[in-house]
């Protein structure tokens, strides 16, 4: 294990790895029996300014109590993931033979002179033989309510997009961001990506199962206090419009994001907001 510079790195043995950017907090690699996981994009910027795209970074979308479930303000995503988190814990391995590590955000004047309140955020996360477990916590530090979103934003590594299959939002509705926000209901078990996907599914299944990602493997997704799937693809198009995202990466990719999404989490002063992810190979 190690930590210094702008990476901090997890070391379970047998070839089970995490590579966490400094930037945002953001998970860059997780590598099981030596197989990449997650997708990063070969255009990605590591200039510790711009979002890294790919892998896991954190969104904490906060909102304005005057915009109440309309508007998010400052940068796109929110601005955890283009802030420079604390490691509050460094890699330690546990007697269970785990490495757990734990970073940090709390409220700067960067911070502040977008959104105005008190806060901290802590990022939580424990590599397992095959298992990835992260837990996100808000806590309120301020004098005044606040409104936000979050959402982990995981982009996970596929031989052919077209042919992964994601299980558990069968009969879920669903707002379709690539046809102007209408609404609808999935009606198929399984569903597949075969052009430009941006859907946030609402009140979905705890656990979902994906066939075909690495390795012709599946993987287990459960999630806890996350209400909200979200999907995305840029597909052909708009791939081509991402100058971060190379023309040709998309079939190798597919983002399935655990989130609170389509109700913003309302938090009094001294309250803590607590939820959890595990991403499992099988």
């Amino acid at each position: 294990m190690s930590s210094g510079g702008n990476v901090v790195v997890l070391d379970r043995g047998n070839n089970t790895t995490l590579t966490v950017h400094i930037h945002g907090a953001t998970i860059v690699s997780w590598r099981v029996n030596n197989q990449e996981q997650l997708f990063v994009s070969k255009q990605a910027v590591f200039d510790c300014k711009k979002p890294i795209r790919g892998g896991i970074p954190v969104v904490f979308r906060e909102i304005s109590l005057a915009q109440f479930g309309h508007w998010n303000v400052g940068p796109q995503h929110g601005f955890a993931r283009i802030s420079r988190w604390n490691v509050e814990k460094p890699p330690t391995r546990l007697e269970t033979g785990d490495v757990e590590v734990i970073f940090s955000l709390v409220d700067n004047e960067a911070t502040r002179s977008v959104w105005n309140h008190g806060f901290k955020l802590t990022y939580r996360l424990l590599l397992r033989e095959k298992e990835l477990h992260l837990n996100v916590g808000v806590i309120n530090t301020g004098a005044n309510d606040f409104l936000f979103h979050v959402l982990l934003h995981t982009y996970l590594k596929v031989p052919d997009v077209s042919k992964c299959l994601i299980m558990g939002l069968h009969g879920c509705m669903y707002v379709d961001k690539a046809r102007d926000g209408a609404v609808y209901q999935e009606t198929r078990e399984a569903v597949n990506i075969e052009e430009f996907t941006d859907r946030i599914y609402q009140n979905t299944p705890d656990e979902h199962i994906m066939n075909n990602v690495v390795g012709g493997r599946k993987m287990r997704i459960h999630k806890y206090n996350f209400p909200d799937t979200v999907i995305w693809n840029p597909w052909v198009e708009r791939a081509r419009e991402i100058a971060d995202f190379g023309d040709d990466e998309y079939p190798n990719m597919v983002c399935v994001e655990a989130g609170r999404v389509s109700t913003p989490v309302h938090l009094p002063p001294g309250a803590l907001f607590e939820a959890s992810e595990v991403l499992q190979v099988m």
